[in-house]
């Protein structure tokens, strides 16, 4: 498989919601760049966002947090509520935390600042196809935790981070993970980067200590 191609060829599919026009043209122009993304429609407001979602049945919706008549939060119940398996994530500018923690306790699955780069959105795609829960690096992950007792940090992974976390404790070079699992050296970065963050160790030896500390036997983390 190619660099960061799809394992299937059909695109994935999205709507886009957000009441201020030119920002969101200008994340439509910059997803139909790319062959592995398809914007079936747009919205201008949340009412409009949540019919959409449900009659177009996109694989992501990616909403504003602040729109007239139905707010970002409230398409998320409603559409939560009606059982979607449309993945849902939120654009802000909020760097509010208890707004950040309502959100994902409702049902978001990703959360990424306006401020950022284009490139968070794609990561978040990723990383949510992955099976994971995006929170952009801007913000530190404790942010959101919303369980009462402290999460054990491995279960922030993502089914695809777990994989690297554990081929790179057991000493694989990441070029190596590049091959095995058929994606790009720069992607194996970008999960190691990501992991590491989750975790909370820097480099390598701190995810080998952080492996040792839980009694991880390094050599059966894959299996």
């Amino acid at each position: 498989m190619k660099d960061d191609q799809m394992e299937t060829t059909r695109p994935t599919t999205l709507v886009l919601a957000d009441d201020h026009g030119i920002l969101r043209e200008g994340i439509a122009a910059v997803c139909n760049s790319r062959p592995d993304l398809k914007i079936l429609a747009q919205g201008s407001d949340g009412g409009e966002a949540v019919e959409l979602i449900l009659a177009l049945k996109p694989d992501f919706a990616v909403l504003d947090l602040n729109m007239p008549t139905v707010s970002g939060l409230e398409v998320i119940l409603r559409v939560r509520q009606a059982k979607s398996e449309t993945k849902l994530v939120v654009l802000s500018i909020s760097r509010d935390e208890t707004v950040i923690r309502e959100l994902f306790r409702s049902g978001a699955n990703g959360y990424v600042l306006k401020d950022g780069p284009a490139r968070h959105l794609f990561d978040a795609i990723n990383y949510i196809k992955d099976g994971g829960q995006y929170l952009t690096p801007l913000i530190r992950r404790e942010t959101i935790d919303t369980k009462s007792d402290k999460q054990d940090s491995l279960s922030l992974l993502s089914k695809r981070e777990y994989e690297v976390f554990s081929f790179l404790v057991d000493g694989m070079r990441p070029r190596d993970i590049a091959r095995l699992l058929e994606i790009s050296p720069k992607t194996v970065d970008t999960y190691r980067a990501n992991i590491m963050r989750k975790l909370e160790v820097d480099g390598i030896a701190g995810l080998v200590r952080y492996a040792l500390k839980r009694n991880l036997a390094t050599s059966s983390l894959a299996s």
